[in-house]
C-alpha cells in the first residue's frame, strides 16, 4: 500500500483542459525546482520566520509544484507552533497550496504527510491537515475564501497564446493584467495580490521581463495604483533553480501599503551566503551597502503609473532621468521611424537564394539583408531574397499570374499551410506573417541586430529589405550617418542598457520598444563641424571617438559607469 493510500489521499478533481508549462522555458514538460537557500530567502523576505507566531498567519502557495516552498514553510510553522504550544490539529487554516498537475499534487501531499508524521503528528491529524492544505485545482479560477498574510512561490512561466483559445478568453476576461503576449505568471501575480491581507507580504521568484516590456504595463500600473514594492532582488547573474535554465529571474516582495523606500539588491551568484547576507542586512540597508557578492541600494521613490522599472545605481538612474528630461525620444519629431524587419513564418520557404530563387518570377523577389550579412558594421550581402506575396494595396497576389511561384508554393504546400497565419488568412494561405515593403528597400536606413553585447549599427544606403532579427531606423530629419554615429556610441548604449532586459553573458535585446526610448539632441543644435566629425568616425568605426563626440553632442562631461560586453568592432 502506498503512503498516499495509507493516509487516505484521494485525488478526485477532474483533469483540466491544459497543463501548466515549464516554469522557466514555457514548454509543457518537466518541473524546475527552486534551490533551498533561495526558498529560505523568499520566506525570510515575506517575514515567515519561526520566531514569529506563525499559527496566527495564513500562508498561500499558488503553484506548489513539487512542494519545495511548502517543505520549508511547514517546518517553520511546526517549530513556531511548538514554541507557542499550539497543537498541530489546530493548524488546518494556516496553509493553502494549489497546483493543477495531478502528479505534483500527489507527490507534494506524500512529502508533506511524511514530514508531519516524522515531526510527531498523528496520522489522523496528518491526513486532515494535508487534505486542508493542498488542493489540485486551477488557482486562477478556483473560489478561494479569505485573505492571506504571506504568499510565496514560483508561478508557472508559459505564454498565454500557448493555451487553449477558450481558456485564453476566460483568463483575459478575468484578469486586467493579461495584455498582448503576457506570460501566465502575470495573472498569478494579479490574483495573488487580490488575496493579500491588509498587512500581508507577497514574495515571488519569477522572470522580470514584465517590469520593462510592453505586456507588463497593466501589471505595473496596477501595482503603482493599489500596492507597494518592498524589495526587489536581481538574480540575473545567479542560478536560483536546480536545473540550468535561462529565465532571468528576480525576487519581488509586494504589500498593500506604500513603503517609505524600496530596497533593491543585486546578487552576483545567488549562493547561500549571498542570500543570508541579504536576509540579514536588507532592513538595515542604508543608501548603498555592499557585501561579498551582494550590492544593495535604497530607492526613496518608485516608478509611477505604467512606467518601466529602470533599475541601476542611484548615479545611473539620476543620469538617465537628466537625459530623459533634457532630450526628446528618437521618434518624437515625427520624421524618424524605428521598425522591425519581415517575419515569414517559414523562412526555409519564403527566403530563397541561388537555384531556389530561379524557381520564382524575379518581380516577386525582394533583396533581403540578414543578421549574418552584417560583419563589423558592414553589409556583406549573402544573395538572399524574400518572396513578396502582397500587392500594393496589401491584398494577396493572384497566383494564376505567377505560374512559377504557384508551382513553388505547391511543392512547399505542407510547410506553408501548417503556419498559424495560413490557417486564419481567409484564402490568403501563402502570405508571409508580415507584409514585405519593396519601397523600404530604396530608403537609406540604419540596421541594428536584435541580440548583441553592445550597439552594432550598420548603414544601408538603400539596397535591402531587413529580415525580422534586424531593427531599422529611417529618418527625414537626420543625416543617417550622423544619427548612426550617435546610436553607435556608449551614450546611446546606456539608454538601451537601462531599459532592456539583461540576458546571460551581458547581452541585451535591442528591441524597438527600447530603441524608441533613446533620447537624441535636435539635429539642428549640432554644428556642421561636429556632424562631420561624427559622420567620419561612424564611417571609420572609431568608437572611442564616437563616445567622446556623443558626450559633446549631449553637452555632458561624463556618464556613470555601467557594465556591458563591448562587441563593437
Amino acid at each position: 500500500m502506498s503512503r498516499q493510500q495509507s493516509l487516505g489521499f484521494e485525488l478526485t478533481v477532474p483533469q483540466h483542459v491544459y497543463e501548466y508549462g515549464d516554469r522557466a522555458t514555457g514548454e509543457t514538460h518537466g518541473v524546475v525546482l527552486t534551490k533551498p537557500h533561495i526558498v529560505r530567502l523568499i520566506l525570510d523576505l515575506a517575514k515567515y520566520t519561526s520566531d514569529r507566531n506563525l499559527t496566527k498567519l495564513r500562508l498561500l502557495e499558488p503553484s506548489c509544484g513539487e512542494g519545495v516552498f511548502l517543505i520549508e514553510a511547514v517546518g517553520r510553522l511546526l517549530a513556531s507552533a511548538k514554541r507557542h504550544r499550539v497543537p498541530a490539529v489546530r493548524l488546518g487554516d494556516s496553509i493553502r497550496a494549489y497546483d493543477i498537475d495531478e502528479t505534483s499534487v500527489a507527490r507534494t501531499k506524500a512529502t508533506i504527510g511524511s514530514l508531519l508524521v516524522e515531526s510527531g503528528v498523528d496520522r489522523v491529524s496528518t491526513e486532515s491537515l494535508v487534505g486542508q492544505w493542498i488542493h489540485r485545482t486551477d488557482f486562477l479560477l478556483a473560489p478561494i475564501v479569505g485573505s492571506f498574510d504571506v504568499i510565496v512561490g514560483n508561478p508557472p512561466y508559459v505564454r498565454i497564446e500557448q493555451l487553449d483559445p477558450q481558456l485564453q478568453a476566460i483568463y483575459r476576461g478575468r484578469f486586467e493584467t493579461i495584455f498582448d503576449r503576457a506570460d501566465l505568471y502575470v495573472a498569478f501575480i494579479e490574483r495573488s495580490l487580490e488575496l493579500l491581507s491588509a498587512t500581508g507580504l507577497l514574495s515571488f521568484i519569477c522572470a522580470d521581463r514584465w517590469t520593462m516590456n510592453r505586456y507588463g504595463a497593466p501589471l505595473r500600473s496596477l501595482i503603482a495604483r493599489e500596492y507597494g514594492v518592498r524589495v526587489y532582488v536581481d538574480l540575473h547573474q545567479a542560478s536560483p533553480f536546480e536545473s540550468d535554465v535561462i529565465a532571468y529571474p528576480s525576487i519581488f516582495v509586494f504589500e498593500r501599503r506604500k513603503p517609505a523606500h524600496v530596497v533593491f539588491a543585486k546578487l552576483r551568484e545567488g549562493t547561500a551566503d549571498e542570500c543570508a547576507a541579504v536576509a540579514l542586512s536588507i532592513d538595515e540597508a542604508s543608501v548603498v551597502s555592499t557585501h561579498d557578492g551582494v550590492h544593495i541600494f535604497r530607492y526613496e521613490r518608485w516608478f509611477e503609473n505604467d512606467d518601466p522599472w529602470v533599475l541601476g545605481s542611484p548615479a545611473q538612474l539620476a543620469a538617465l532621468r537628466e537625459l530623459e528630461d533634457r532630450f526628446a525620444t528618437l521618434q518624437a519629431d515625427g520624421k524618424t521611424r524605428v521598425g522591425i524587419g519581415v517575419a515569414t513564418g517559414a523562412d526555409e520557404v519564403f527566403i530563397v537564394s541561388g537555384a531556389a530563387a530561379q524557381e520564382v518570377e524575379p518581380e516577386r523577389l525582394v533583396p533581403l539583408v540578414m543578421r549574418s550579412d552584417i560583419r563589423e558594421g558592414r553589409i556583406e550581402w549573402g544573395g538572399h531574397y524574400v518572396i513578396n506575396t502582397f500587392t500594393t494595396n496589401e491584398g494577396g497576389i493572384d497566383l494564376a499570374e505567377y505560374p512559377k511561384l504557384a508551382a513553388y508554393f505547391v511543392k512547399h504546400d505542407a510547410a506553408i499551410r501548417r503556419r498559424h497565419v495560413s490557417q486564419r488568412s481567409n484564402g490568403f494561405w501563402f502570405r508571409t506573417i508580415d507584409r514585405v515593403y519593396p519601397d523600404l528597400v530604396q530608403r537609406p536606413k540604419l540596421l541594428i541586430p536584435d541580440i548583441a553585447g553592445s550597439n552594432e549599427v550598420a548603414y544601408d544606403a538603400g539596397k535591402y529589405h531587413p529580415h525580422h532579427n534586424l531593427y531599422f531606423v529611417t529618418s527625414d530629419s537626420w543625416d543617417l550617418e550622423v544619427l548612426g554615429g550617435l546610436l553607435s556610441s556608449k551614450l546611446a548604449l546606456f539608454f538601451v542598457w537601462s531599459y532592456a532586459v539583461k540576458m546571460r553573458g551581458g547581452y541585451l535585446r535591442f528591441q524597438a520598444q527600447y530603441l524608441r526610448r533613446i533620447r537624441v539632441p535636435d539635429p539642428a543644435s549640432l554644428s556642421a563641424k561636429l556632424k562631420n566629425r561624427i559622420q567620419t568616425a561612424f564611417r571609420d568605426r572609431d568608437f572611442k571617438t564616437l563616445d567622446s563626440l556623443a558626450l559633446e553632442a549631449y553637452s555632458l562631461e561624463t556618464l556613470p559607469e555601467f557594465s556591458f560586453v563591448d562587441t563593437r568592432k
